[in-house]
């Protein structure tokens, strides 16, 4: 069933009530340009009266997307929020990025509490199963970067963030492989290389076995990726932002990660994963670190996808509770996490 076929949430009038989270970090985290100490994030709460759907946003911190920037926005908005708006009209009021997909995911639990069932479910992906994820390893020091990567030893599937300073990186990817001979891995560079600076990253990654390259050029330069000559996949972060990016620049890539916060919700990510295979792509969901509570519905989209990358709460210093389960290199959404009912 699509998104804009499913039953909608009502029209009976809601409660929107608002809160910024400060979700500290254990430990900063590197990568391009950039070195984080925390991802504070929005939460929203819609109340019906009986029933509660809830989103957690970060936004995109490279789009000037803050949690004080959808405070605001929903705040502006309210109105036409309480009145009981369904997805289909939160799509044409918001425009993609953190506050859509804060109220987009309130509306989906919403809907699934009122239904007696679960997002799931009204997803089409139910029952959910545990996925492989991935774990993120910082742009640290190679001897940093050995013992995180040792230190995940259930991890099956590593992503290590690279800074754009190739000798540093490509002492990073090797210490990385000789550290885990035997994981999947895959590389992000944050849009931090050029074509001039690409060629002894790509010998690196060939050499260490990589599968996966993330955003090396910048957003607005999908163009320099026609030239070069690349045996492993190019994924697109930053460059394809929503739907509408999507149908402009899939050509450049083999791989769309997509991302709530940046497409506004789990509405037009569904969309999204149906468009991509369309095109011929491979679907990556990820996260802009954040809690359980951002994991749990980019987790229901994760079930259609090839690549998963949702270890943002093993970052958080205090996730909620209940929340997301790691185990095995896997990631698992237990009951009332969000959603509706139990998750299967």
């Amino acid at each position: 069933m699509s998104a804009a076929a499913m039953p909608r949430a009502g029209t009976a009038r809601l409660s929107l009530h608002m809160a910024i989270e400060p979700l500290p970090l254990k430990t900063p985290f590197r990568i391009s340009g950039h070195a984080f100490t925390a991802m504070p994030a929005l939460d929203v709460v819609l109340d019906a009266g009986g029933h509660r759907g809830r989103g957690e946003a970060a936004g995109v911190y490279y789009l000037d997307d803050t949690p004080q920037a959808m405070w605001r926005t929903l705040e502006h908005h309210r109105e036409a929020l309480e009145s009981g708006l369904d997805r289909d009209a939160l799509q044409a009021l918001l425009p993609a990025g953190g506050a859509r997909n804060a109220v987009d995911c309130a509306l989906w639990e919403l809907q699934a509490l009122r239904a007696g069932t679960t997002v799931a479910a009204l997803a089409g992906v139910a029952p959910l199963r545990p996925l492989m994820t991935t774990f993120t390893i910082g742009a640290d020091d190679p001897a940093t970067v050995a013992w995180r990567a040792r230190d995940w030893a259930d991890a099956r599937a590593l992503k290590l963030k690279l800074d754009g300073e190739a000798d540093a990186d490509i002492e990073r990817i090797r210490a990385l492989r000789a550290a885990r001979p035997e994981v999947w891995f895959g590389v992000d560079a944050n849009q931090g290389y050029a074509p001039a600076t690409i060629e002894p990253l790509l010998r690196a990654l060939s050499d260490a076995g990589a599968s996966l390259l993330e955003q090396p050029f910048a957003r607005g330069r999908e163009a320099d990726l026609d030239g070069i000559d690349v045996a492993i996949d190019i994924a697109a972060d930053e460059s394809i932002q929503d739907l509408a990016e999507l149908e402009a620049r899939a050509r450049h890539f083999d791989v769309v990660n997509i991302k709530l916060d940046k497409c506004g919700g789990l509405t037009e990510a569904l969309a999204m994963e149906r468009r991509a295979r369309q095109l011929g792509l491979k679907v990556m969901v990820g996260n802009m670190l954040g809690s359980s509570l951002a994991a749990a519905p980019a987790f229901v989209l994760g079930q259609r996808c090839d690549l998963v990358d949702l270890d943002g709460p093993t970052f958080i210093a205090r996730d909620r509770v209940p929340g997301v389960r790691y185990a095995d290199g896997e990631i698992d959404c237990p009951h009332r996490v969000w959603g509706g009912m139990p998750c299967a």
